[in-house]
């Protein structure tokens, strides 16, 4: 064991509403919501001087509000649920000759879907809900592409992202395999952090503080952005911003599940995690855009 490794027993409480509270009363504020709520008010504030800028109506900022919360809160809860809540069933499920191992706790109980309270919520989740809202946004408000809304969408997300992820950290969760790095955490207040590592879990060992490696590329990929948007003016090349941040996070995300722990027992067997299918799709998708802006410039310019 690193005997430079960092222990990390820090609270995930931020503080507890007094007992005579009426309906608060006992309850607990975590840091993880708390930064929840900051990245999704960052990344407004971002879109809404977007606006501002190209001097669009102020409306529009005060509608995205609503449509984004909505789309991002509301995916990133049902992807979690429907795309990491399988567990092995003790006794298989054969329908149709199909014989079922895993099964999913919300299809028997889909009221728990609200229980938003108790945890567990998707990034990919989260970045379906938000391409489907932005979808009606666009439809609804601005009327002027899809592209044209994410392009100067995910700038605030990429920043916004950099606050959930620091959300994971308060929380001691969604990090990295051991390692004998200086900078290793010994996540103390995680239960899975003591269980074996065949099992899964960190062993006791110094872990990867993948929180922070996610933290660093959503606010490198911000940067980046923030530059192609100021001095490059690439929000005049539809699609181009979009694609540069499905490849800057995704892309990045994919590498990094290499180095984590997985989420659920079910990802043991695969070759690659829930994490690595999910973001496979929004790679492609970057690589398309990019590649189709390039060669409209090219088009351009001969």
């Amino acid at each position: 064991m690193s005997l430079l490794a960092i222990t990390w027993d820090v609270s995930p409480t931020l503080f507890n509403f007094p007992e005579w509270l009426p309906l608060l009363g006992g309850r607990e504020v975590r840091w993880y919501g708390l930064l929840w709520a900051l990245a999704i008010f960052a990344a407004w504030e971002i879109v809404r001087k977007i606006f501002k800028h190209e001097k669009y109506p102020e409306i529009w900022g005060e509608k995205l509000f609503f449509y984004g919360a909505i789309g991002l809160i509301v995916g990133a809860r049902l992807g979690h649920c429907f795309f990491y809540e399988w567990h092995l069933l003790q006794e298989p499920v054969t329908i149709l000759g199909i014989t079922f191992r895993y099964g999913n706790p919300y299809f028997a109980r889909p009221w728990e879907l609200l229980y938003v309270w108790q945890g567990g919520l998707s990034s990919h989740g989260g970045a379906i809900g938000l391409l489907i809202s932005m979808y009606f946004y666009n439809k609804y408000v601005t009327k002027k592409g899809y592209i044209w809304i994410l392009d100067r969408l995910v700038i605030g997300v990429a920043l916004g992202g950099a606050f959930i992820r620091f959300g994971n950290l308060m929380n001691s969760e969604i990090y990295g395999t051991p390692t004998t790095l200086p900078w290793g955490f010994r996540f103390v207040r995680d239960p899975m952090w003591y269980q074996p590592i065949e099992f899964g879990g960190g062993g006791g060992l110094p872990c990867h503080p993948n929180q922070i490696y996610e933290m660093l590329y959503c606010l490198i990929t911000f940067s980046f952005l923030v530059y192609l948007y100021k001095k490059r003016e690439a929000y005049k090349k539809q699609g181009l911003i979009f694609g540069v941040f499905l490849i800057g996070i995704f892309g990045t995300r994919f590498l990094l599940e290499f180095i984590k722990l997985n989420q659920e027992a079910f990802e043991n067997n695969m070759f690659f995690n829930m994490g690595q299918l999910l973001s496979i799709p929004f790679i492609i998708w970057g690589i398309y855009l990019i590649v189709k802006v390039l060669k409209k410039s090219r088009k351009k310019t001969a």
